[in-house]
C-alpha cells in the first residue's frame, strides 16, 4: 500500500504493530538520536515508529516521516535529523535522488545528516547506488528492532553499517573495477510498479496480480502501462524478457 499522504515533521508516539524482533534499549542512558523515516509504505513506517520510536526506551526520537522524494527533502531540510532511515525505491527518483538533493546536508562540518538505507532489496545495483550516493550503511527490512536501534546509533557516530550478508559483498564490489552500475531504467519505476513488473514477468494474469497486491485490475493495467512507457517496451512479452535479463523474476 503506497502512501499518498503528505510528509510529516515532528512525528512521535507509539502507533501500530512493531516489526519483527524485540526493541532493545540503547545500552547507554542518556543517548539520543533524532531520526526521519522515509518509506512509501505507511504501514511499514507505522511499524518502525512503534518498534524504535519509544524514546525513553530506545533513545530514538522520530522527528519526521516522508513517502516520496520531494517530501523527504522537505522534511529532512526542515528537521535536520542526525540519521535518516531511507528506503531505496521511492516515487520521484528513488533513494539515490534524495541523497543527491541532500548532499549539502551530508557534507555539513558541524551537524551532518547521515543516511542509513533500510530496504527489502539486497540487489547489487541498489546497494552500490545508495552507498555511492553517500549513505553510511545498508540494512534489510528483516533486521530486528534491537539491531536497527544499534545501527542507527552507529551511523550517528560515523560508522559504516551493513547487514551481515551484505558487508563482504560491498567490500568486494568497491574493490572491483567492474562494480555493478546503477540501473537507471529500473530506478524510474516506483516500488509498486516493480512489484507489478515482477508478477507480470512471472506469468501472472492481471486478475492474479490484483489479488496478490490487493489492488483492482484497473490499477494493475495502469501500472503495466506506466512500466511499458517508462521502459519503452511494447508488450508484456518484451517486459518479461527485460525483467529476466536483469534477474528480477
Amino acid at each position: 500500500m503506497s502512501d499518498e499522504t503528505g510528509a510529516t515533521a515532528g512525528a512521535g508516539g507509539e502507533t501500530g504493530a512493531g516489526t519483527a524482533g524485540g526493541t532493545g534499549g540503547t545500552g547507554d542512558a542518556g543517548r539520543r538520536v533524532r531520526v526521519v523515516l522515509v518509506d512509501d509504505h505507511r504501514m511499514f513506517r507505522t511499524g518502525v515508529q512503534a518498534e524504535i520510536g519509544r524514546t525513553d526506551v530506545t533513545g530514538v526520537e522520530v522527528v519526521g516521516e516522508a513517502a516520496d522524494v520531494d517530501q523527504a527533502v522537505t522534511v529532512i531540510t526542515a528537521t535536520r535529523p542526525e540519521v535518516v532511515l531511507l528506503d531505496v525505491h521511492l516515487p520521484g527518483g528513488g533513494g539515490v535522488e534524495v541523497l543527491r538533493r541532500c548532499a549539502g546536508l551530508m557534507a555539513s562540518a558541524e551537524d551532518p545528516v547521515r543516511f542509513l538505507a533500510l530496504s527489502v532489496s539486497d540487489a547489487a545495483e541498489d546497494v552500490i547506488g545508495v552507498i555511492r550516493g553517500g549513505a553510511r550503511g545498508y540494512v534489510t527490512k528483516t533486521i530486528t528492532g534491537t539491531d536497527l536501534v544499534d545501527s542507527i546509533f552507529r551511523v550517528q557516530e560515523g560508522d559504516a553499517v551493513f547487514s551481515p550478508r551484505l558487508a563482504g559483498f560491498v567490500l568486494d564490489a568497491f574493490a572491483s573495477t567492474d562494480a555493478p552500475p546503477v540501473d537507471e531504467d529500473l530506478d524510474r519505476l516506483t516500488q509498486r510498479e516493480r512489484e507489478v513488473l515482477r508478477l507480470i514477468a512471472r506469468g501472472y494474469a492481471y486478475k492474479e496480480v490484483a489479488k496478490q497486491l490487493y489492488i483492482s485490475v484497473k490499477t494493475v493495467e495502469s501500472h503495466v502501462s506506466a512500466v511499458l512507457r517508462k521502459l519503452q517496451l511494447s508488450n508484456r512479452h518484451e517486459l518479461t524478457r527485460w525483467a529476466t535479463a536483469r534477474r528480477l523474476v
